[in-house]
């Protein structure tokens, strides 16, 4: 079980903590787990990583449990924090990449 980070976003009255268990871990391929802090709502994130042209592709899918807890968390805003995510893992890398000369 993931017991959970607790982060703090500008745009979220409180702080967010987040919680799970993985279902599954497969190194440098596939990471699966629960989203629980919704409850029985929660959602299974699933991410598989593979090589695509020399460079690593990403794909991220999240599984609700009915329609109801989908329209729920695109009600809530919470489905629309990926592009943000992903723009700063983007800066991120492009940061370790100039500290390790990739430029």
């Amino acid at each position: 079980m993931m017991n959970g980070p607790v982060f703090s976003h500008p745009a979220a009255p409180e702080p967010m903590a987040f919680f799970g268990t993985y279902l599954d871990v497969t190194p440098h391929t596939r990471l699966s787990w629960t989203n629980e802090e919704s409850g029985d709502a929660g959602q299974v994130t699933t991410v598989t990583f593979g090589d695509r042209h020399c460079q690593t592709r990403l794909v991220v899918h999240d599984r609700y449990p009915s329609k109801e807890a989908l329209d729920e968390a695109i009600a809530s805003g919470s489905t629309g924090a990926l592009p943000e995510q992903f723009e700063q893992l983007d800066e991120l890398l492009a940061t370790l990449d100039a500290r390790a000369g990739k430029v």
